[in-house]
């Protein structure tokens, strides 16, 4: 069993990111394992479910000692996500595994997840003007069961027929049912209610699929304690900062569903990264904001001596 430091270290990349914002996974790892390592699709696809298997567990854990899952919404999303999960391989078995099939699935969920991201900018510009703060209490969600139902089914059934990509979705979706729900609780949420339905689609791996214990292996020594991190961030980290993590790596989920080849992908992110800090710089000025200080602290003394004469 072999296990390659240069997969270590892209899964932990992944694995944090995972825990930052419960999206991205399947999404991120297995492209890189096929693109970059040259890993055989079926065995990139079962390996990945089964180191997932590892990491997701181990977010959620952190989440739940930090109080920020819904328990309500994990069970109901888990109730419509596991099934349909079965039902989407058993699909993917009567298409016969056909390519086009699920290159068409994934290029639609690609679309999907490039719009989820550009309308949660757009709530992210609306709530600032209207000065909302999406932050309640997870007791303080009261759950809609039909349509959280219908958002576990939604996500089953994408995950049995490309074995990937359905956190993304699911984040977004639970974003607009629950409006209201903090990005942390979006996070711990997503992560629990895909432990589950991971485990049911690695038993299909295990039993159907072509796993490579060497690459597994590499994935859990890298994934594991990454995501351990990025879940201690995103638990405790306020929501400003959350939030453009998770509709970052949504866009990109997004971008390499629809065929964007990895190395446009990643000048296209780079200009994304840039283009927002040049943004912030420009509108936060944080130089300014030294300045102020600095001429504060110069002015304290001297209102010092005044009061004392």
């Amino acid at each position: 069993m072999h296990i390659d430091p240069y997969i270590v270290l892209g899964s932990a990349v992944v694995g944090f990111l995972v825990g930052m914002t419960g999206a991205g996974g399947g999404a991120l790892m297995t492209p890189m394992l096929i693109l970059l390592f040259g890993v055989k699709p079926s065995s990139a696809i079962s390996s990945d479910l089964v180191a997932a298997v590892v990491m997701r567990p181990v977010g959620a854990g952190v989440h739940l000692r930090k109080g920020t899952v819904n328990r309500r919404l994990v069970g109901w999303m888990v109730l419509g996500s596991v099934p349909m999960a079965f039902l989407g391989a058993y699909l993917l078995h009567l298409m016969g595994h056909a390519k086009a099939a699920q290159q068409n699935i994934e290029t639609a969920l690609g679309a999907a997840l490039l719009l989820g991201a550009s309308a949660m900018v757009l709530r992210y510009v609306l709530d600032r003007r209207a000065g909302e703060n999406r932050t309640s209490a997870v007791h303080e969600i009261v759950p809609h069961p039909v349509r959280t139902v219908a958002i576990g089914m939604t996500g089953g059934i994408i995950v049995g027929m490309t074995s990937v990509g359905s956190g993304s979705l699911m984040i977004i979706l639970l974003l607009f049912l629950y409006p209201t729900l903090g990005a942390k609780q979006l996070v711990g949420t997503d992560l629990s209610q895909a432990v589950p339905l991971t485990v049911a689609a690695a038993l299909g791996a295990f039993a159907f699929g072509h796993i490579e214990f060497g690459v597994t292996t590499s994935l859990i020594l890298g994934s594991v304690p990454a995501v351990l991190v990025g879940s201690l961030l995103s638990s405790s980290a306020p929501d400003r900062y959350i939030r453009p993590v998770i509709t970052f790596v949504v866009a990109a989920s997004g971008l390499k569903y629809v065929g964007v080849g990895t190395t446009a992908l990643g000048w296209i992110l780079c200009a994304v990264l840039l283009t927002g800090a040049s943004s912030w710089l420009i509108l936060k000025r944080p130089w300014q904001g030294s300045k102020d200080l600095g001429e504060a602290a110069d002015i304290a003394p001297q209102l010092d001596i005044l009061d004392i004469e």
